[in-house]
């Protein structure tokens, strides 16, 4: 499978194929990958945290996949139009204790013509789930 999708997304298809390609990418945790998907100068809303360029994206995930461990994402195409898509998603992961939470959200997604992610906007919430119920493994 291609690793270039650009916009216009024109068609189910190819927006679910951006959409598992973010999800694989973003399951390897590996940071310097993760950016690479997006512009030099991209945009982030996470959560209540705002983000911009890739150096600071990449500090953000050294620190999220510091805290959250085990990390396992599962993201679904929501809607698509030209250069946008937007996703549901839901992972898991446990902090240091050995709590394990589910985290659910929503992502907003803007591409330029050459297909790297200049904006995402990220809503999330967290909730408190025991090992036994876990989803992902």
């Amino acid at each position: 499978m291609s690793t270039i999708i650009a916009p216009p997304f024109t068609d189910p298809e190819q927006a679910a194929r951006k959409v598992q390609l973010a999800e694989d990418l973003w399951n390897t945790r590996d940071p310097e990958r993760v950016a690479a998907a997006y512009t030099e100068d991209t945009h982030w809303r996470n959560r209540a945290e705002f983000l911009n360029g890739r150096p600071a994206v990449i500090e953000f995930l050294r620190r999220k996949w510091n805290r959250e461990l085990d990390y396992k994402l599962k993201k679904e195409l929501w809607a698509f139009r030209e250069n946008r898509i937007a996703v549901k998603f839901f992972y898991e992961w446990h902090d240091d204790s050995g709590q394990w939470f589910r985290s659910y959200g929503n992502e907003l997604w803007e591409f330029v013509p050459s297909g790297l992610m200049q904006r995402r906007e990220a809503s999330i919430n967290d909730m408190p789930i025991k090992e036994a119920d876990r989803q992902l493994r």
